[in-house]
């Protein structure tokens, strides 16, 4: 990070190879949308060369790289109305030769059940459950990307799983 602020280009281009499967993967799950999520993840990587300089160093690379790509994907969402993909997320679907095939159906249904009930939840909502629960970061990381206090992201993640249980429990 600290070669690409001072201008290296070698060095920018390693983060984007290192970091882009991670920035799609947050911009799909936000997104629900496959072309969405690859404009968004480009919107970010040019909103991120542009921002280097600002980069003040106070959060981890990654942690920086998450926002820029949320920030871009919630600019995407407040561009369209809401929608429910028709298929599932490729990487929610279990692996082919560790499953039984039945197993493996009802898996891949069940997967593509909860990825519906996550594309109905609000940005507000949607957002930090999948940076918590699909994506891992911790409480504090995805407070700080969100510039919210880690109170306010605990209630928005309770709001969330209580709603998500709800649109589950619908279907």
């Amino acid at each position: 990070m600290a070669a690409a602020r001072r201008g290296d280009d070698a060095a920018f281009d390693m983060l984007v190879r290192r970091h882009s499967t991670k920035m799609y993967r947050v911009a799909y799950r936000i997104l629900a949308d496959s072309a969405e999520a690859e404009d968004a993840v480009q919107e970010a990587w040019v909103s991120a060369w542009r921002s280097l300089g600002r980069f003040r160093g106070d959060s981890a690379p990654t942690t920086w790289l998450y926002r820029v790509v949320t920030n871009a994907a919630l600019a995407t969402l407040r561009r369209r109305k809401p929608t429910v993909p028709l298929s599932p997320n490729d990487e929610l679907i279990p692996d082919r030769a560790t499953a039984d095939p039945e197993d493996q159906v009802v898996r891949s249904e069940e997967a593509a059940r909860v990825h519906r009930a996550i594309a109905t939840l609000e940005p507000s909502q949607r957002v930090p459950l999948v940076l918590r629960e699909l994506e891992g970061l911790s409480y504090e990381e995805i407070a700080e990307m969100l510039d919210v206090p880690v109170t306010a992201l605990r209630a928005r993640l309770h709001r969330a799983r209580v709603t998500l249980l709800a649109r589950l429990k619908e279907m």
